[in-house]
């Protein structure tokens, strides 16, 4: 058994690195191993992601996740139904702080936008960016105000 230190390679498995385009008495001078003219021949004109006139992968597969709107910045609610405000009592202030208190929205990201979805049983002053028809018919049917906040 050998130890480490009297390890060898075995004959013909390492090789000298080659140096092209070192002169024609080196085997591999003048054009390097490139052939003669032609794009491979030339540096630099491959771009990448080039596949000889076929149309790239890149092109090829289709786009996803998110894009840029061309009208801007896309406006984020978060989005509470008219269902969820039961929580709170009759002639309470609704707004994006109370929400949050009672843990009915984590964040108020943009503002508040209020959906009609569910029945509300409590006359209540709601503060939010924005309201559905529907949820402001049903709050101001009950003696509530809907007030829209900048």
């Amino acid at each position: 058994m050998s130890s480490l230190h009297t390890l060898k390679n075995v004959e013909g498995s390492v090789t000298e690195g080659f140096r092209k385009g070192r002169g024609r008495g080196s085997g591999n001078g003048k054009t390097a191993g490139k052939g003669q003219k032609g794009q491979g021949a030339h540096a630099h004109t491959k771009k990448n992601g080039y596949e000889g006139g076929q149309t790239p992968i890149a092109r090829r597969l289709p786009k996803f996740g998110a894009r840029k709107t061309h009208t801007g910045v896309k406006i984020v609610y978060a989005v509470v139904n008219l269902g969820r405000l039961n929580a709170f009592n009759d002639g309470d202030v609704v707004n994006a702080a109370s929400l949050i208190e009672k843990n009915i929205v984590k964040n108020e990201l943009d503002g508040i936008k209020i959906l009609g979805k569910g029945e509300l049983t409590k006359k209540l002053v709601v503060e939010a960016k924005a309201f559905s028809a529907s949820a402001k018919a049903a709050i101001e049917k009950l003696g509530g105000e809907a007030k829209v906040i900048e």
